[in-house]
């Protein structure tokens, strides 16, 4: 029977502190859920519980909150705005609305978490965005689509949806979470960062909403019997809708792991894709939720992990929608009274400093209370501040203090002058030093800028945050001279400094052996071998593949080498690395010759095939941070990057031996042979077959978050430059190499179109008969630095290279001579890309950036399929 909801034998109000926060808490035993007893205690209890999973899901995102004061039976409160009665640490950001100003909890503690239940909160509803650390709404960090059964239509039916939805997010680079909602369908979460579709620092909700309602509709094309994209009522009988408005920015969803107000203690709770195969799925209660959490941890954290990473806004994003920076002016005006200080107030007139192309600093003496100095960087129409208690340093080995305070307006940076006595900040102020800055890296918690003034030169400075985001102390961070500064290193012709050289952009200001650098880093006269290609697996033959024929690696997503190692002398044995294009490799990765000690002398000279890769922290490859070093020659730039990221090498194959040819033995015996002749350690990596089937192999591939599975014929041999069906590849994400053919400027016809930054690129891919044909633009998928870096490596020609652009397409394009091959992932072919038409050209959809190819040239491009 269920518990009495009576008041009268309450037990005594209880006073708790949770996390330094002092709290009462009342009515601990009556009824929330009358149909299952469940109190507010045991509410209480598992809100307790749950905070570790749930917190990192709802944290600095503006909380809209459901009660139920009479439990779930009574009436429901729909509250946005805190009240007088919120206490005063419970941490809040406000939010401007088209007729009020309403102040949203943040739920980013168990003691507010706590406070909520005490409320009789039940429901926490949250945006797909966070507050940054300034109160600046940051870019969407993920992507959600709520699938809704309609009426005959249930779970079982949101699952088959939700797999339809998986292909398309996964071919997009996305890779989604499926959440029961606890209500009625599935929630689909995807992280929008890394190298993922939109996460660029263009990415608005209004961009997000706009792929998944795109998204949406092909599935509704795609599968019409099933599937609706229009929320009217009438047209979604028997069917699930696909609700991608959720991800607008004035919209929420049920945070994960939140209870839900239905009759019994439901939750919205994270599931795995194989439950989702069980006919039988239905929503879990929280006592299964908790259990799952001990014994499986949170299936949603990859989620959460990417939102540490999310940047703040930058200037080439803010360069892409109107912004105010009146809103982060706030707190500097509340502190000021204009009739009383001689301080500007802002908005910046004409003229004023930031009007030019290069952003500005000022660092002012403020003899106040305490002598400091006031560092300013101009960056999204503020001036961004810190405290400098000690100056700036001069010495690389000592880092000084740096407290971030208020923005200040961009006239502050000319400001000199006193400040009254009894004014915040009373004291004089004086320019110490005052010029422009070149940006390289702006991130949550660090910021890296080259300052150049006339009074005091040019030099290198590192800020990095060292309180935690959302703490006490999250306004606490260090500064930081570099060890390398202006002038020890190359420069572009644009003056940018070169510490961390991008994109093979050094090896392009001069290629070959340098001064000082050893014979053998030079091009070999004899080539080497070109390696075996694996051909896209048709879906016709993956249910073919028999584990008894058939050996299944991962998919490395690197750059291919081809790694000789001879004899050097006496004692000593060199190793020389070739790309698939045959471009020598050896001076770019020198940490590489490490494997010439992990290799017997008899056993020269040796061949092997391989993949170079850059590991994350995580120990998965991340072709982007091998960007960071492809095309470096130089021995003081390739030392730099070095610093920055270290590559492996993985090995998968050998073709000669003591200089026998192995080529035409059988893949099982090759396997055997190169086991037998390397002894590897790191960097060097010898990995075994992954064991099972294909769907096992694909699976732990995919929990391993790798690329995908090469399968390989066991009885096969090894042919040299060619592309095999003896090899077969199966990617979790569909990826094209490209040549990029020219570029859009951002902003393009807008006015404000600036050349110097590529806003998209132009592709294309070569027919059989090299003829190049063209399949679509990426523009999206970009780092800050990339949309300038493309554009001084591409070679600007004066017409097109090929003449099947669409108008809309190539108006405003710059054309690049077509010799840069690049990698892009998407989502699919608008047609057949291996049989076009002239009057339906393939044309690639939901293109994403994902980098350069320098190891391959234009004549290795192929439809992949």
């Amino acid at each position: 029977m269920p518990r009495s909801s009576s008041r009268s034998s309450s037990p005594a109000p209880q006073t708790v502190s949770v996390d330094g926060r002092r709290l009462q808490l009342t009515n601990l035993d009556k009824v929330y859920y009358p149909a299952t007893g469940t109190t507010k205690g045991e509410v209480l209890q598992y809100l307790a519980q749950v905070a570790p999973a749930l917190l990192p899901h709802a944290a600095h995102r503006p909380a809209t909150r459901k009660r139920w004061p009479d439990g779930v039976a009574g009436q429901v409160f729909f509250q946005k705005n805190l009240d007088a009665s919120t206490p005063s640490w419970v941490p809040r950001r406000s939010i401007k609305h088209r007729t009020s100003t309403n102040d949203y909890v943040l739920v980013n503690d168990l003691a507010t978490l706590t406070w909520l239940g005490q409320t009789a909160t039940i429901e926490i509803h949250v945006p797909q965005w966070q507050f940054g650390r300034t109160g600046t709404p940051l870019p969407p960090d993920r992507l959600v689509l709520d699938l809704d059964p309609g009426p005959g239509a249930g779970l079982a039916e949101c699952a088959e949806v939700a797999r339809l939805a998986r292909d398309v997010l996964v071919g997009m680079g996305l890779e989604p979470f499926p959440v029961t909602s606890g209500s009625k369908g599935i929630h689909l979460y995807a992280a929008l960062t890394g190298d993922a579709v939109g996460a660029t620092s263009e990415l608005t909700s209004d961009h997000v909403s706009a792929v998944a309602k795109e998204l949406a509709r092909h599935l509704e094309s795609e599968h019409p019997d099933l599937v609706v994209s229009d929320m009217k009522k009438s047209l979604r009988a028997g069917k699930v809708l696909v609700d991608w408005s959720q991800n607008n920015g004035a919209k929420t969803t049920i945070a994960p792991y939140s209870l839900r107000g239905r009759d019994h203690p439901t939750v919205a709770a994270p599931r795995t894709w194989a439950e989702l195969d069980d006919p039988d799925l239905r929503h879990l209660t929280y006592p299964e939720v908790l259990e799952r959490l001990e014994r499986d941890g949170d299936l949603l954290a990859p989620l959460a992990a990417g939102h540490l990473a999310q940047l703040e806004p930058t200037p080439e994003r803010m360069a892409t929608f109107d912004h105010a920076p009146s809103d982060r002016l706030a707190a500097y005006r509340a502190k000021r009274d204009p009739d009383r200080t001689p301080e500007p107030f802002g908005p910046a007139a004409s003229g004023a400093a930031g009007d030019g192309d290069a952003p500005t600093f000022v660092i002012q003496e403020h003899h106040a209370r305490r002598l400091h100095w006031d560092f300013r960087l101009e960056h999204e129409g503020v001036l961004v501040s810190w405290a400098l208690p000690k100056g700036e340093p001069t010495d690389p080995k000592q880092n000084h203090l740096a407290v971030q305070t208020e923005d200040h307006p961009l006239e502050y940076g000319a400001f000199e002058g006193s400040i009254p006595a009894g004014e915040y900040g009373a004291g004089e102020v004086t320019i110490w030093d005052a010029g422009t800055y070149d940006l390289e890296k702006w991130r949550e918690g660090e910021v890296i800028a080259t300052l150049h003034s006339e009074r005091r030169g040019s030099r290198r400075l590192a800020l990095i945050r060292t309180g935690g985001r959302g703490g006490t102390d999250e306004n606490s961070w260090l500064i930081h001279r570099t060890k390398q500064q202006p002038g020890e290193g190359e420069r572009d012709e644009h003056g940018d400094h070169d510490e961390h050289v991008d994109d093979g952009e050094a090896g392009e200001r001069g290629g070959g052996p340098q001064d000082g650098e050893p014979d053998h880093v030079a091009h070999a006269a004899v080539p080497a071998p070109r390696p075996m290609l694996a051909t896209t697996a048709p879906p016709a033959a993956l249910a073919r593949l028999d584990p008894d024929d058939w050996a299944f690696e991962v998919k490395w997503d690197g750059f291919r080498a081809v790694v000789e190692v001879t004899a050097d002398g006496a004692d000593d044995a060199r190793v020389r690395l070739t790309s698939r294009s045959g471009q020598d490799l050896t001076p770019t990765f020198p940490e590489l010759q490490a494997l010439a000690e992990m290799v017997a002398r008899d056993d020269l000279p040796l061949v092997l095939d391989g993949e170079i890769v850059a590991l994350d922290a995580d120990g998965r490859p991340e072709f982007r941070r091998l960007q960071q070093r492809a095309n470096l020659t130089r021995p003081r730039d390739v030392e730099k990057a070095r610093r920055a990221v270290r590559v492996d090498l993985v090995l998968f194959d050998v073709l000669r031996v003591a200089g026998r040819s192995l080529e035409r033995r059988a893949y099982t015996d090759r396997r055997a042979e190169l086991e037998r002749v390397v002894a590897p350690r790191r960097p060097v990596h010898v990995p075994a077959a992954l064991d099972g089937d294909l769907d096992e192999a694909l699976e732990t591939s995919r929990l391993m978050r790798l690329e995908g599975v090469v399968a390989k014929r066991r009885g096969s041999t090894y042919t040299p430059g060619a592309r095999s069906r003896d090899w077969l590849k199966v990617k979790h994400a569909r990826t094209q190499e490209v040549v990029v053919v020219g570029w859009r400027p951002l902003h393009a016809g807008t006015g404000r179109e600036d050349a110097r930054v590529a806003g998209s690129l132009l592709l294309a891919v070569p027919d059989a008969d090299g003829t190049l044909r063209y399949v679509g633009k990426v523009g999206t998928g970009f780092r800050e630095a990339d949309r300038r870096q493309v554009v001084r490596r591409l070679r600007r020609v004066d017409r097109a290279p090929l003449d099947d652009v669409p108008r809309p397409e190539a108006a405003h394009a710059r054309w690049a001579a077509p010799e840069r091959v690049a990698e892009v992932s998407y989502g699919d072919w608008t047609s057949d890309p291996e049989h076009p038409s002239p009057d339906d050209p393939p044309r690639l959809r939901h293109a994403v950036w994902r980098g350069w190819r320098t190891d391959k040239s234009p004549a290795d491009v192929t439809v992949e399929g």
